[in-house]
């Protein structure tokens, strides 16, 4: 067990899936100066409101060689019995793998994507499978990049790496598709910036070439709703309903170091373009936070 200290509700950067009916969320653990995190937890539910934190899954101090600091935004998918795990760590971008959705993660023991090795910060991944099965890692601060997943799950083919500038990308960026149509959402300004918050473009690609289409989310001061971004989306089984989990500031009392995640419906106009996402004031609720925790002051 983690003996970092953190507070019951403070997390962000969610990556929302779902494993065999059931969803899982993992986040960076949050409430510490200076996104100070060293391991990471999951939290799963039945209805995408009632959470249980089922505890830590992969502590870089005991289970990683070549990184000890910055446990940040993960991303998880499934494949062939297994579960992958993709993590922020020290401006690396790490892989591990377990049997199960909760863990314990074994890490790949070298990072997917090194610091350096690409434009940027190596950050934030996100994962994502397109319909012929082919499996793409994306990551990036400042540029956007895009690879194929080689069978292994567990490092990228070097010669695919496709990178994406625009002017308002920040980081976080996250691909889906739904019919023919490609969707690549991303983060824009800083967290700590009432106005962090989402954009969304469109291609005939996962590499696109890109159309950007605008903000999808932002935020609401009239409701105390600030900072909304760093997101995940995710279709829910046998439907063609959507959902979007996000980080925000705590409700009331949040900034970027103490930020909440909230989930909400995404619509899809007549012709296929996303509508922008009206945030609401409830939040996921943690209903089993593991311990110990420390509330921080």
């Amino acid at each position: 067990m983690s003996a970092e200290q953190r507070h019951p509700r403070y997390f962000a950067d969610p990556a929302l899936t779902c494993f065999d009916g059931r969803f899982y969320l993992y986040p960076t653990t949050d409430g510490l100066a200076d996104w100070s995190s060293t391991s990471f937890r999951v939290l799963v539910s039945d209805d995408l409101m009632n959470w249980v934190d089922e505890g830590e899954i992969l502590n870089l101090d005991t289970d990683v060689a070549w990184a000890d600091r910055f446990a940040w935004a993960p991303a998880a998918t499934a494949r062939n019995g297994n579960y992958y795990f993709y993590f922020s760590a020290d401006d690396n971008i790490g892989a591990a793998v377990s049997t199960s959705p909760r863990g314990p993660f074994i890490d790949s023991g070298l990072p997917i994507v090194e610091r350096g090795a690409h434009a940027g910060r190596a950050i934030d991944p996100s994962v994502f499978t397109d319909d012929d099965g082919t499996a793409y890692l994306l990551w990036g601060n400042g540029v956007a990049h895009v690879a194929r997943l080689n069978p292994d799950m567990l490092s990228i083919d070097p010669t695919t790496v496709t990178s994406w500038e625009h002017p308002t990308f920040r980081e976080a960026a996250h691909l889906h598709r739904r019919g023919t149509r490609y969707y690549l959402t991303w983060s824009e300004n800083d967290t700590r910036d009432a106005e962090y918050r989402v954009r969304w473009a469109d291609g005939p690609s996962p590499t696109g070439p890109w159309n950007d289409r605008g903000v999808l989310l932002e935020q609401s001061p009239a409701r105390g709703i600030f900072a909304t971004g760093h997101h995940s989306i995710l279709r829910l089984p046998d439907s063609d309903d959507w959902v979007i989990a996000y980080h925000r500031f705590a409700i009331p009392d949040g900034d970027g170091y103490r930020r909440e995640i909230a989930i909400e419906p995404l619509h899809y106009s007549s012709d296929g373009d996303l509508e922008p996402v009206a945030p609401r004031i409830a939040s996921i609720r943690l209903t089993a936070p593991s311990l110990p925790i420390t509330l921080d002051t």
